[in-house]
């Protein structure tokens, strides 16, 4: 989608990019009441077209929350949240002087399931003076900014995801006990965006393991390559969180970093996650 073009269709909302490639702010809204379906509406074609939005001084409660994030669709409950939490749809994701943030690595969410998640909604709680930014990558770019032979290798590979790379040390679970419930999944390594027809990187260093169909060598070497196709900052924008700061991202267009920068000092979010479809790659060219 074009950015400049899709300006023309924000009516009733302010939509400012932040970087050329991928990052939008929103204002003119409060999140605290119910939207009409033309406001939602233009959110969701700012996401489309900037693939993460950001929204600054919504102080909403969980409730809240909720309920903004389901006008996009059907929610999902991580495996991470305690089956005794009062609102399940809500992932708390704190650190603190006990424990160092861990999620600063390139992903996208859930990519270990067999339908992903179509986008997450994180709400700043309480966060640090200094630090704790989340920075956010156009995989859509690093797609086109690689070669025309390497787009044209990578448009015909597959790679599995596996969320025990990260989650059986987390939960502290064996390996086969999760693979029962959430077995590895293949998608492949150039996805096509189900509502904008964009072709994106699909691998991320926390949950592909290989590529299917290479050896372990030729797997490893690719993946490192595509991997730091995020890191380029032409490709991303960086967004510094202050309390009741809200972003809501499309991962099916971006991975995220959440920088670890802060420790010791108290960094609690909390996310709201919406459930997407099977990845697939179209050859439209």
């Amino acid at each position: 989608m074009n950015i400049a073009a899709s300006q023309r269709a924000f009516e009733r909302l302010g939509v400012t990019p932040l970087t050329p490639a991928i990052g939008a702010e929103i204002s003119g809204v409060d999140l605290s009441q119910e939207q009409d379906e033309a406001v939602i509406a233009e959110i969701r074609a700012a996401l489309l077209a900037h693939k993460v939005v950001f929204f600054r001084d919504q102080h909403i409660t969980p409730a809240q929350h909720i309920a903004f994030a389901r006008r996009f669709g059907t929610l999902e409950i991580h495996p991470a949240t305690p089956k005794d939490q009062p609102d399940p749809e809500v992932l708390h994701i704190a650190h603190g002087p006990e424990s160092r943030g861990k999620e600063n690595a390139w992903h996208s969410d859930v990519t270990w399931r067999a339908e992903p998640s179509l986008g997450s909604i994180l709400r700043a709680v309480e966060v640090p003076a200094v630090g704790g930014d989340t920075l956010f990558a156009d995989m859509g770019a690093a797609f086109r900014g690689l070669s025309p032979a390497m787009q044209d290798w990578c448009r015909g590979l597959n790679a599995v995801h596996d969320i025990a790379r990260v989650f059986a040390g987390r939960l502290g679970k064996p390996v086969e006990e999760l693979h029962k419930q959430y077995p590895p999944q293949t998608h492949p390594v150039v996805r096509t965006h189900p509502e904008t027809g964009e072709q994106a990187l699909y691998v991320n260093i926390a949950f592909t393991s290989h590529i299917e169909g290479l050896s372990a060598k030729e797997s490893e070497g690719l993946l490192a390559h595509l991997y730091a196709q995020a890191a380029i900052p032409e490709y991303q924008c960086r967004f510094h969180w202050e309390p009741g700061s809200i972003a809501f991202w499309d991962n099916r267009a971006g991975q995220h970093y959440a920088a670890s920068d802060y420790f010791p000092a108290v960094r609690r979010m909390e996310r709201v996650t919406i459930a997407g479809d099977r990845p697939f790659y179209r050859d439209e060219r």
